[in-house]
């Protein structure tokens, strides 16, 4: 099976991962996953695997091929899992749970090499362009840095008492966090410029961006520059940018092409969707699942190169 160019990945509450051509729309790999919900998709840096995140197992998938098994299974949590990602070179994976954990594990192994207690569910976790610091976000509205050289946590901060983070994003070049939560509130700050480390926030924005949960939040990439945009989606029916909107029930996940030039969005609706950022049009819908889409992966970047 050769690598498609455009990798695009969606689960849905129909207990499937779908794969789909970008451009055609056209679905051309189903999986069965009928072990739990997937919580969270996301492609390795190299563009050979997709991470399915469920409960309470992560389970790896090769892109390249047609098999409906997992190439690998990742077993130490006990509850959702609600994030999922990668450093940089693929070396190793981040997670974090419901179960009140983050962990970090060998992709080749699937073994856990370190773990983090949050006393609480962890709804969001990411990676900061530094490699160096985790930064999650959990239901009772905490925030936390994990220092992985010092392995502890070194910053924490709770922007709304007991509400929770539902989402966080860095910009690429690690100059700005923004968290977003239940109330449907985003809260940015600028990250101290200069310093090895990010453990010092300056506020600069409060934003009232939906009516309901925020779902996801997302700081486009790289190549948007000199534009920055942040991406909201939300239980309002809505994802902004600031202005596009178009789907019939909750947004659930957003993720930009690597130019910037683009935005796909999961929906409970059942479909997935590709918007123009230039003109906040529908560009293409992907149809398929049965009940809502909740997750989606997509690399349409050149593969990180190797180590």
């Amino acid at each position: 099976m050769s690598q498609p160019s455009v990798i695009l990945a969606t689960a849905s509450y129909d207990h499937t991962i779908r794969f789909w051509e970008a451009k055609s729309g056209r679905c051309y790999r189903t999986i069965q996953y009928p072990d739990s919900q997937v919580n969270r998709l996301e492609i390795t840096p190299d563009k050979r695997y997709l991470a399915a995140a469920g409960n309470p197992h992560i389970r790896l998938f090769d892109v390249n091929t047609n098999s409906p098994h997992p190439v690998r299974s990742y077993e130490s949590h006990t509850n959702n899992v609600m994030s999922v990602g990668f450093q940089c070179d693929g070396n190793w994976m981040y997670s974090g749970s419901e179960d009140g954990t983050v962990k970090i594990w060998d992709l080749r192994t699937a073994t856990c090499q370190r773990e983090y207690e949050s006393r609480a569910a962890v709804n969001t976790v990411v990676l900061h362009p530094n490699q160096k610091e985790l930064i999650s976000g959990d239901q009772n509205g905490n925030i936390r840095v994990w220092d992985l050289a010092a392995n502890s946590c070194s910053c924490e901060l709770v922007p709304e008492v007991d509400t929770a983070v539902r989402s966080l994003t860095v910009m690429w070049d690690g100059s700005m966090v923004v968290a977003a939560n239940n109330h449907g509130t985003c809260y940015v700050w600028r990250l101290l410029k200069g310093t090895q480390t990010m453990t010092y926030f300056e506020p600069l924005h409060k934003l009232q961006a939906h009516n309901g949960y925020i779902l996801k939040c997302l700081l486009s990439p790289e190549f948007c520059d000199p534009n920055r945009y942040l991406a909201t989606a939300a239980s309002d029916h809505t994802v902004k940018i600031w202005n596009v909107d178009g789907h019939q029930r909750w947004v659930w996940d957003c993720v930009f092409s690597v130019d910037g030039a683009y935005l796909i969005t999961a929906s409970s609706d059942t479909t997935a969707r590709l918007w123009s950022m230039s003109t906040g049009e529908i560009i293409r819908v992907y149809q398929g699942h049965h009940k809502g889409t909740i997750c989606c992966a997509l690399h349409d970047g050149a593969e990180s190169p190797p180590t």
